[in-house]
């Protein structure tokens, strides 16, 4: 099993997205996690503006999965900033393999590895130029 999934990026106004979709598509939200849900990481302290912000939201358009976050806002910029493209293998170790391949020729921007959400999880943007989330199925307990 393998899933691909556009990732899209808001400069802070995901939750209102979220909600024009809802409305425009009949959207239905599937997972939701703000900022502040997020075990707090030393080595990059999260300002207090983006506590409420969406750090992930998955809508189920349809037939298809879309992926959203806030995480946009931290450029300092106002405009929409762009997309990631998904990619959810069946375990870690496919993941891995995934990322490794990917990774040729690429520029690695988070090394897989463990996250709290994620017993795998790295991004890169290949040596074409396209930014890619690679990931294994979530953890049970996001925060374990």
């Amino acid at each position: 099993m393998m899933q691909i999934q556009p990732y899209l990026f808001y400069p802070g106004n995901c939750e209102e997205a979220i909600a024009f979709y809802h409305e425009a598509l009949g959207a239905q939200t599937l997972f939701t996690m703000r900022f502040k849900e997020a075990p707090p990481d030393p080595a990059r302290p999260m300002p207090a503006e983006f506590a409420e912000k969406i750090m992930h939201a998955t809508l189920q358009v349809g037939d298809a999965q879309i992926m959203m976050s806030d995480g946009g806002c931290m450029t300092g910029n106002d405009k929409f900033t762009g997309f990631s493209v998904s990619l959810t293998a069946a375990d870690a170790a496919t993941a891995q393999r995934y990322f490794d391949a990917l990774s040729q020729g690429a520029q690695v921007t988070m090394p897989f590895q463990k996250t709290f959400w994620s017993p795998g999880f790295g991004m890169l943007t290949d040596k074409f130029g396209v930014p890619w989330m690679v990931t294994a199925p979530p953890l049970e307990s996001p925060a374990a």
